[in-house]
Formats: structure tokens, sequence, C-alpha cells
């Protein structure tokens, strides 16, 4: 029953909720990877305004990040904070990816799923979301990236447990969905918690699953 509660929670958020178009073509894996180190604790419209820095200022490849000055690098990220962390991190990224995988990413991607994610993850900097993210949009790898806004969906619709951590919501979330649909939920997932599963004042009343969710069924105290 709970995966017929999950389709249909889906099916519904797919009606009021849109994807956005770019998703719908794969992604450069090295730009998703930058992207994404670029996005963490950050606002979407930051994050899009320090890569359009970035983009406007070097071409988005390891040799040329590798060999940027981590000055420049900063100043471009300047705008998404954690700015120095970042550059160094973006840095650190581009010279292994020339180092050990001769400049591209897409003989990793191309391993088995758990392989190609056990690899990334060994990359200084890129944790289980990062490498999901790069996973599923860049090489339509079946998982499902966790972010704060599919965690907290996702614990508050019961898809996962309340307590769990990382690991233990990707999971649950998987064996809930068809893999076909894993790109949608991640992103509608993340759209609903924006719109309206917010994390201090969700509004319960006017969302459009309020009937599949327990949260609401118990006088909102899971929110």
């Amino acid at each position: 029953m709970s995966e017929e509660r999950a389709v249909n929670i889906l099916h519904v958020l797919k009606e009021n909720l849109a994807i956005p178009k770019w998703t719908v073509s794969r992604q450069r894996p090295f730009e998703t990877l930058i992207a994404t180190i670029i996005s963490q604790n950050t606002a979407d419209t930051n994050t899009q305004r320090a890569f359009e820095n970035l983009s406007k200022h070097f071409e988005i490849t390891p040799q040329k990040l590798a060999n940027a000055e981590i000055g420049q690098l900063e100043e471009c990220l300047h705008i998404a904070g954690l700015y120095k962390s970042k550059a160094k991190t973006i840095q650190t990224v581009s010279k292994i990816t020339l180092e050990k995988f001769s400049g591209s990413l897409a003989p990793v991607l191309s391993l088995p799923l758990e392989t190609a994610r056990n690899t990334l993850l060994e990359i200084p900097g890129v944790g289980p979301k990062t490498a999901d993210v790069v996973l599923l949009f860049s090489a339509n790898h079946a998982t499902i990236p966790v972010d704060t806004h599919v965690n907290r969906v996702s614990k508050r619709l019961g898809l996962a447990p309340a307590d769990g951590d990382y690991e233990a919501v990707r999971l649950s979330l998987q064996r809930h969905f068809a893999p076909n649909d894993y790109l949608a939920t991640h992103l509608l997932f993340i759209a609903h918690g924006r719109k309206y599963c917010k994390a201090r004042q969700p509004l319960c009343m006017v969302c459009p699953i309020q009937s599949y969710c327990p949260s609401t069924s118990l006088g909102n105290k899971k929110c």
C-alpha cells in the first residue's frame, strides 16, 4: 500500500508543480560536479550567479580550473558564500580529475552504479549528495540525491525513517519509487519543499498532497 501511496503522491506533484526544462537534457559531468559544489549551503539564485561568474572568466574544464589563480576563483564564487573553501575544493577536484581520470569523468560514470559512486566519494570535497547529483543528472544512474528539502518532505510524508540518515532516506525513497521516476521524485520533492512543505511554516492547509500526509493528519505536529 505504501508504494501505491507513493505513486499517487508523485502523480499529484507532477500535476501541480513544474519540473525545470533544463533537467530534461543530460548535463556534462564535470560542469554538474562544479555547479553542485557551488550550490552547497547556497540559494539557487546565488548558485546560478556564481556559476555564471565562473563561466565568464574560465572555461569549465579540469585543465582551466586546476591552473586558475585561487584568488580569481574566490572572486567569482564570492556571492555563493563559503567561497574560499569552495574555490579550494573546485581546484582540488579539478586536479584529481586531471591526474586520476585523465581529465574526464565519463569513464567513471560508465562504471556500475555503486562502483562509480564509491569512486566519486573518494574525491575530497565530494559527499553523497554531490556524487548522487552527478550520477543521476549526468549519467542517468538510478539514485535519488537527498538535499534538505527531499529529506524533510520524505520524512513528513512517512516515506523515510524519521531519524534516518542520508543513506536511510535515499534507499527508502528508492524502494518506494520506480527508477524511471527518480529524477522527477528528486526535483518535485525539492519544489514541494520550497513552495508548500517549508521547514518552519509549512502550508499544510493548501498542500496538494495533504490527504496523503500523516503529518497533516496528526495536527501538523510533525511539521
